[in-house]
């Protein structure tokens, strides 16, 4: 659904991604995780048709960015980390008129917007004026009018930023709902974030992808892996053999005591 290859992008002699090479399957989300200043917006605003890339190629549903920028914008949501809202209108007035704007039929419009209000849980909300908000009922309505044209492909950029423990715990929800229907490619500098959300990571530093993976797999390579040495009274066979089938043991040695390698 989403190819990225060899995507660079240079400010004069300064480059801020450089080679990043990734896909994304479709109905997966896809967690780019890196600290600030990683290349991770950047990245979002060349999937976006925000930016155009120095050097590279990026399609999404097929179409390349680039030279089929209005395909691709008609087939993306994209909520950038400040989220585009008109403060002085309602939530549903936004987001009938980002219908509109994003060429949803007027037959259609009712209906994508109820949709788009109910699965952001939207609904006490949708005649309230958006400047009344909390900070994550706004980030709920930039996730509204990202899907409100029910795009194949959603493109979020630090979704939970700055948002307390449980509109984190909400946002987080919501996306992963999204996922199967729609393919997400989310970045944050947060790793709980893509462990918790995320099927698949794939890790930018200093504009290099250095590694993409599952989260469980990455933690393993990360952490290279826990032991436990632990002190049985019994049979050390039965004991060893005990021990190896409990979920996230890797290796079990026994001497004087057992070696207990966790994944």
């Amino acid at each position: 659904m989403i190819e990225v290859e060899h995507l660079s992008k240079i400010y004069g002699s300064t480059p801020a991604i450089t080679d990043v090479t990734f896909s994304v399957e479709p109905g997966e989300i896809l967690g780019l995780l890196g600290p600030n200043g990683a290349g991770k917006t950047t990245t979002m605003r060349i999937l976006a048709g925000y930016l155009p890339a120095t050097n590279g190629n990026a399609r999404i549903a097929g179409y390349d960015v680039h030279e089929n920028s209005l395909a691709v914008r008609q087939r993306i949501g994209y909520l950038p980390e400040t989220p585009p809202l008109y403060p002085e209108m309602t939530v549903e007035g936004f987001l009938d008129f980002v219908a509109r704007i994003k060429g949803v039929s007027a037959g259609d419009r009712p209906n994508k917007v109820t949709a788009a209000i109910e699965r952001c849980n939207l609904e006490d909300k949708r005649r309230v004026i958006i400047r009344k908000l909390s900070k994550g009922y706004r980030q709920r309505v930039g996730i509204a009018q990202a899907i409100v044209h029910d795009p194949p492909a959603i493109i979020l950029d630090e979704p939970t930023v700055g948002l307390d423990p449980r509109q984190i715990i909400e946002v987080r929800n919501l996306i992963k709902s999204l996922a199967g229907t729609h393919t997400i490619i989310l970045s944050t500098h947060i790793l709980p974030e893509v462990s918790m959300t995320c099927s698949r990571v794939a890790i930018i530093n200093r504009g290099k992808v250095v590694a993409t993976n599952t989260p469980e797999n990455l933690m393993t390579q990360l952490t290279g892996g826990s032991g436990y040495e632990i002190e049985i009274e019994g049979e050390a066979a039965l004991a060893k053999q005990v021990l190896q089938k409990l979920a996230g043991v890797s290796l079990v040695d026994a001497w004087r005591s057992f070696l207990v390698d966790w994944v």
